[in-house]
């Protein structure tokens, strides 16, 4: 056997999971930086219409992203899965079949942001000096997709070709750039949300350059080879089926805030749409630090899975479970002593709108500990190879949040719209509860299954 399939059996459970997560965790920041540091640069030298003008841009980008994010997970999870079955040729023809998809899927998405992003941007009820910036911002991201999808995508093949830490370091150029390109854009030159857009993009286009020359260098495990003879639609539909979960949740992601954006503008303001828009921020950091540890859950549960080891599968989602439980109660802790300290970050002149950001926060975000259980599920059933169950929990948190937040509004005003998330979530945790003891059920019964260890191990008794 090869070393590289052999590491993780001379690794504990807790060593192997942490090898991945700590790398996932500093990427999902890294590369949610992009966002959060166009808010803070936006918030302070714009103001409240251009906070408005990016939230409402940002379902639109999402599209691009959420690309990405299928291909870098769903490759990324077959990647791994290849590997605890040794079997390094599957490997090979899904990476070369997630860099065709790349290229396709980018294309589609930069046609689409053409065609219907203005539209998206109505719906919204965006006017104004919001929609105007709004426009400038995601005019310069349809030009660009193909950078946008392919620098989310590669830093997760990446990081599943057994480097983790390179593809951190990626991402650690990216936002790098990225802050002193928003710095020299918006604050020197103050082109405002389209400075902003360019500063994103231009930081994403060198990580696709550095991810590309890394699989095409002598240093990549698994490298990639332009040969059409390669590309399988069939294998691209695994592809897509298996990290599906991972787009609609990026679509959830972009409804949901689009509806907010809507309802915000029906009951309340701009301010309130600005208001919204930091305490996304806020809440994106801790989505960024509980995807990055579930995601860095998926490659150590991926390899058990494959070699059958079931007691190491649960021994890994316990941990995260507990790790994820920490990091939102500290977080919800965290936003409630300190509430003007983490506002700051985004506007300090602006009354009327820090005031509706403390009471945005506090309502919209108590509930972040259900947000967490629901990722490391969604992660866990990709990892597995369950991509339909992990569908199933992406649709139905996107499809459950619906008429709460279609009601509540009507029933308490911009507060009913702040607190529509969170009941939601612990709706949808109660009715997802019988599909997780079914899964316990199965990985118990699959841990009863011979694996190939205990066959040979059998073996070489009879033989002796």
């Amino acid at each position: 056997m090869s070393n590289l399939i052999s590491k993780p059996s001379s690794l504990t459970v807790s060593q192997h999971f942490w090898k991945y997560a700590i790398p996932s965790i500093a990427a999902m920041l890294v590369s949610g930086l992009y966002q959060i540091i166009d808010g803070i640069f936006v918030g302070h030298y714009v103001g409240f219409e251009g906070l408005a003008g990016i939230n409402m841009a940002w379902p639109v980008i999402c599209c691009i992203a959420g690309v990405g994010m299928m291909i870098g997970m769903g490759g990324g999870s077959l990647l791994s899965i290849s590997r605890g079955e040794n079997k390094p040729e599957d490997g090979q023809r899904v990476l070369n079949n997630g860099i065709a998809l790349i290229v396709l899927l980018s294309i589609a998405a930069a046609v689409f942001i053409q065609l219907w992003g203005e539209s998206l941007l109505l719906l919204q009820s965006a006017s104004g000096a919001n929609y105007t910036m709004a426009m400038d911002y995601i005019k310069v991201f349809a030009y660009g997709a193909f950078f946008t999808a392919a620098a989310t995508a590669l830093p997760l093949l990446v990081r599943n070709d057994e480097n983790p830490g390179l593809a951190t370091k990626l991402l650690i150029v990216g936002a790098t750039l990225n802050i002193a390109l928003d710095y020299l854009l918006i604050a020197v030159y103050p082109l405002g949300l389209k400075g902003a857009a360019i500063a994103t993009l231009v930081s994403q286009a060198v990580v696709v350059v550095l991810g590309f020359s890394y699989f095409f260098s002598s240093k990549a495990n698994t490298k990639a080879k332009l040969n059409l003879s390669s590309i399988c639609f069939s294998q691209m539909k695994h592809i897509i089926v298996l990290g599906s979960s991972s787009l609609f949740m990026f679509l959830y992601f972009s409804f949901i805030i689009a509806l907010h954006n809507y309802l915000f503008m029906k009951f309340g303001s701009a301010v309130h749409v600005a208001a919204f828009a930091i305490v996304g921020y806020v809440a994106t950091t801790f989505f960024l630090l509980a995807e990055g540890i579930a995601s860095g859950m998926q490659p150590p549960v991926s390899y058990y899975y494959g070699a059958k080891e079931v007691n190491n599968i649960k021994a890994t989602v316990k941990l995260a479970v507990k790790v994820i439980m920490v990091l939102a109660v500290s977080t919800v802790t965290f936003i409630n002593v300190f509430p003007e300290f983490v506002i700051g970050f985004f506007s300090s002149q602006d009354q009327a709108l820090m005031t509706e950001t403390l009471i945005g926060m506090r309502l919209h975000l108590f509930a972040l500990v259900l947000d967490g259980l629901i990722f490391i599920a969604t992660m866990y059933f990709m990892a597995v190879n369950q991509g339909g169950r992990s569908l199933t929990i992406s649709l139905g948190n996107m499809l459950i949040q619906i008429p709460f937040l279609l009601m509540l509004p009507y029933l308490l005003g911009v507060n009913g719209i702040w607190l529509s998330v969170p009941l939601s979530n612990i709706a949808l945790c109660i009715i997802l509860s019988p599909l997780i003891f079914s899964e316990i059920k199965r990985i118990n019964q699959l841990g009863e299954q011979p694996t190939k260890r205990d066959l040979h191990t059998f073996s070489e008794l009879n033989a002796s």
